[in-house]
């Protein structure tokens, strides 16, 4: 399996929130430029860009959460083991 494809497989629940983000934020965007715009192309330029950068920021923003808690689960078992590796046994 080539490169993307595994990185896209094993992203893939995070990359859907992406889009789904990106798609809702999209509707939100085009509709409040254009309320405060009046102007139709501002509004789905200011709409097509904005989100697109936010989407990559919340892929990212995403990937760093799931890191975090993922050492956050590993710290006690890496305790535990510091713990018992540092406990030399005595020899008589």
């Amino acid at each position: 399996m080539s490169r993307i494809r595994v990185v896209l497989h094993h992203n893939r629940l995070t990359l859907m929130k992406t889009a789904s983000y990106y798609v809702i934020h999209i509707c939100v965007a085009a509709t409040v430029a254009y309320l405060v715009t009046g102007n139709l192309l501002a509004s789905l330029t200011l709409s097509l860009l904005e989100p697109t950068v936010q989407a990559f920021a919340f892929f990212f923003h995403e990937k760093t959460w799931e890191r975090a808690l993922r050492r956050r689960a590993a710290a006690p078992v890496r305790a535990a083991q510091a713990r018992s590796s540092s406990s030399v046994p005595v020899m008589s």
